[in-house]
This record gives C-alpha cells, structure tokens and sequence, in this order.
C-alpha cells in the first residue's frame, strides 16, 4: 500500500501553466479572509462561508491543472493517441476547408473545467504547420466552435507521409491557448503538444481510411486511450 501511494503522489504534478494562476489566487484568498476575518470576526458566519467557498473554488482550479506523467504502453505504428482527456463529442465526416480543403473524419474530445487540460501528441512524426487564430469564445461543444472560436492548427506528418490535423479550440471560458511545438520539429507520442486554460476541446482530422476506435459519448484519456487507427503505407 505505502508503494502504491508513492507511485501515485510520483505521478501527479501541477503543469506550469498554472503556476502564475495559482499564486495569484492563493494570496486573494488569504487576503479576503483576512479582511472578512478581521471586519466580521475569525469565528463569524461571513469568515467561516467565505473561506470555505473560496477554499473549494481554489482546490477546482488545483485539480484543473494537473497534469499527470503519462507514457504510452504499445506500438505507435499507425496509431492515434487522445490528445486530450474528456468525452467524445464527434466522430464523423466533414470538409476541412483550413489545410486539406477535402472530407476528413473528424474526431472531436470535449474537455470541462474538471478535466486535465494537458494536451499530448496524437502521432509520432514531423510538425508540418502551426497556425494560431483569434476568434470568438462561444461553447466550446457546438460544431461551429472549430471555425469560429480562438483555436490554434497543428499539422503532423507520419513518417510514411500521412497528414494529421489537430485543432486546439478555446471554449466559452477558456482565454488561452498554448502551444509547444514548432515548425520542423520532431514530434512523438508521450510528448505535451501544449495547454487550454478551461473549458475547451480538441479536434483531431485523418485520412478517410483511418479507422475510428471510439465512439460519441465515450470518455478519453490523454496519451493513453487510441482514437483511430491509420492505414498504414507499405
């Protein structure tokens, strides 16, 4: 038992991108109370609800930024890794008229505020493209958040020439969008391919070959649950 709680404490940090937020927050939390405290009294009803919902919203924005060490356990050949922990919103044919301007199976994950907002690398290859737009913030589960909300574009390309698209898209709360890898970097599976600060989704666009392995409504885990598999090229 003393193991097992090792390795979980081993395998649990706090991304960087929320260092900033989580400071920032913790001494607005002790100085309301503080306040609250020294106004109404540290035993008053005020100090007592106002620290403890204050201390609940701080440990959701804890949890939010978790970002868990992941490495995946199988072969990576023509396999398409969940870039994001969430649920399945999409899985489906549709026109992709930013890159490839042809039909694509799209497969879309949906992350909430309780989710790891953590994103990984889908497939192993060459970062072909990188492309961020500013655009609206609408709910980040509607079809028209992949073209008009804030969203960065990332094209990998497989070492037997196969395109994929990921699609980083900022939700109705989320207000920025990070991304890690540059153009003609070397990319690989276990790899971060960046950040979504809340509520936000992820698409992923392959070839029409490529064959799905989940299905609408199925939850994901970044790095670890396969989405698709590729067609592989001989």
């Amino acid at each position: 038992m003393v193991k097992r709680l090792r390795r979980i404490r081993k395998n649990i940090r706090l991304h960087s991108e929320g260092t900033h937020t989580l400071i920032v927050g913790l001494i607005f939390i002790v100085a309301v109370c503080s306040l609250i405290g020294w106004a109404f009294g540290f035993e008053s009803i005020a100090f007592i609800a106002v620290t403890a919902f204050l201390s609940a919203l701080y440990l959701v924005v804890l949890n939010f930024f978790r970002c868990p060490i992941r490495r995946f356990d199988g072969d990576v050949d023509g396999v398409v890794v969940a870039p994001a922990d969430g649920r399945v919103v999409v899985v489906e044919e549709v026109d992709e008229n930013e890159y490839f301007h042809d039909r694509r199976l799209m497969i879309s994950i949906f992350m909430s505020v309780f989710n790891v907002h953590a994103n990984w690398v889908p497939v192993e290859g060459t970062i072909k493209m990188v492309r961020h737009h500013n655009g609206r913030f609408s709910a980040a589960w509607l079809p028209k958040a992949s073209i008009e909300n804030e969203r960065s574009t990332i094209v990998i390309e497989t070492e037997d020439g196969t395109e994929v698209l990921v699609r980083q898209v900022a939700g109705a709360v989320a207000r920025r969008i990070v991304t890690y890898p540059a153009e003609g970097e070397e990319c690989l599976i276990d790899d971060h391919l960046g950040f979504i600060k809340f509520g936000s989704r992820v698409d992923v666009y392959l070839p029409l070959d490529a064959k799905p392995n989940v299905n609408v409504g199925q939850s994901t885990t970044g790095n670890e649950t396969i989405i698709a598999r590729l067609a592989i090229s001989e």
